[in-house]
């Protein structure tokens, strides 16, 4: 995927690693302790919300909110793969989501970028959160999804 979408993949590395910063002042920023914070089963799971937990944040480590689509050549046709969520074409920030199904309708319009290790662990904690209770219709788990760990492999 790096070839592929080499920007999208060092944003998600960074946030990952929590080397970003936005100033020399301030302290790194990233996913961890971030929630997953949309939940719709048969479908995906989302987060990489750290601005505001909701789906309304946004920030990318290319100066600033957002940073356009690099392509669409890997398409939504399995369950563990790893796009990028955004609000329309060239929106790409923090936010990504992982696909719980094949979702075809998001081919071209989301930028695949990766994929869930394929280790027999790593999909069924996908599949843990995508069967967790959630509150009302609009997907929001019922307890926190936290993103306890991360870092570059």
């Amino acid at each position: 995927f790096v070839k592929d979408c080499p920007k999208t993949v060092e944003n998600f590395r960074q946030f990952c690693t929590g080397e970003y910063s936005t100033s020399p002042t301030s302290g790194p920023i990233g996913y961890l302790n971030c929630t997953f914070h949309r939940v719709i089963k048969d479908f995906m799971i989302q987060g990489g919300d750290f601005l505001s937990h909701d789906g309304k944040g946004k920030t990318s480590i290319y100066n600033g909110t957002s940073f356009p689509d690099e392509n669409f050549l890997h398409k939504h046709d399995q369950p563990g793969l790893l796009s990028m969520a955004n609000s329309g074409p060239n929106t790409n920030g923090c936010q990504f989501f992982i696909t719980c199904a094949a979702c075809d309708w998001l081919d071209g319009k989301h930028v695949v970028f990766g994929k869930v290790l394929d280790d027999g662990e790593s999909m069924l904690t996908v599949r843990k959160c995508e069967a967790v209770p959630l509150v009302g219709g609009a997907g929001k788990p019922r307890i926190p999804l936290r993103i306890a760990q991360c870092g570059e492999m």
